[in-house]
């Protein structure tokens, strides 16, 4: 169980059939959106939801198998754990989702939720989501299976904090050599302070727990329910991307009879820093905004 950092938000454990789940939902009383985060990621951890929050919009946001307070037992695969999902809107009280979010190794959960659960999800959107391609690389998956196996992942991501309270730039560039096909220098220099201090916030309290592996395991051979998803979706994705190829956005929206790819002019991965999002975030507002 990972230790919460400040500003994380507090969090709340169902007891499901399929086992616990960690979640965060946000208050009020507006139509909720899904948000499923991708590895190192957490329920309390923010990314991305701003956008849907200002649509008028309260978000669910799980820890997925092996991340946070989720155990690793509660729907490993993106199957199960989709069903898993279900029985959480159904103890919630949720009979609807306006929109399943996949975000990088969330997404091949967001796209079973779409397709094993279409009563439940009106809408689907991908961010630099793992598509029906292998993932990752032969070498990250090497590396990544030993810095942050369950035995290791403690000590891999203590240094890296204490990296970024020493030297953030250094940790900066670190994670963006992952995440970027630019030069980590060029794409950390072109963020601004707000984002600067963003990424190293969320940098600074990254986990993988038994998560990291668990995701290795089910999304190295490809393939998602992406051909059986009959809801609109978009698909936003970046050339630069150099943790997640572009070709599994591209893979996943022609596998889906009414997806729409969106390319961001993002520098990384993290599509959400930089000034284009700007622009990724109107297409968003807009894509909710169509009536079904």
């Amino acid at each position: 169980m990972e230790a919460r950092v400040a500003g994380e938000r507090p969090t709340t454990v169902a007891q499901l059939p399929g086992g616990p789940v960690e979640y965060w939902l946000s208050a009020g009383e507006g139509p909720v959106a899904l948000i499923l985060h991708g590895g190192h990621m957490r329920a309390g951890l923010p990314l991305g939801e701003e956008v849907f929050e200002e649509a008028g919009m309260r978000v669910l946001t799980p820890s997925r198998p092996g991340y946070g307070r989720t155990p690793l037992e509660t729907g490993p695969s993106p199957a199960a754990f989709a069903d898993v999902i279900r029985d959480l809107c159904a103890e919630l009280g949720i009979t609807g989702l306006q929109a399943a979010v996949g975000i990088s190794a969330g997404g091949p959960t967001a796209v079973a939720m779409a397709a094993r659960h279409p009563g439940l999800v009106r809408r689907l959107i991908l961010e630099s989501a793992v598509g029906p391609l292998p993932w990752p690389g032969r070498l990250t998956r090497l590396l990544g299976g030993t810095l942050f196996h369950p035995k290791f992942e403690k000590a891999t991501w203590s240094a890296m904090h204490v990296l970024a309270r020493k030297a953030p730039n250094s940790a900066l560039r670190s994670l963006m050599r992952d995440l970027s096909l630019r030069p980590a220098r060029e794409v950390v220099g072109a963020l601004d302070s707000d984002d600067r201090r963003r990424a190293l916030k969320l940098l600074s309290a990254m986990q993988s727990g038994a998560g990291f592996s668990n995701d290795l395991r089910f999304l190295a051979q490809g393939a998602t329910d992406a051909a059986t998803v009959s809801q609109p979706a978009l698909v936003i994705a970046t050339v630069e991307d150099g943790s997640v190829p572009i070709a599994h956005a591209r893979a996943t929206a022609d596998a889906m009879p009414r997806a729409r790819l969106v390319t961001t002019q993002a520098d990384s991965h993290f599509i959400w820093f930089g000034r284009d999002y700007a622009r990724v975030a109107s297409q968003i507002r807009a894509f909710l905004a169509v009536p079904l």
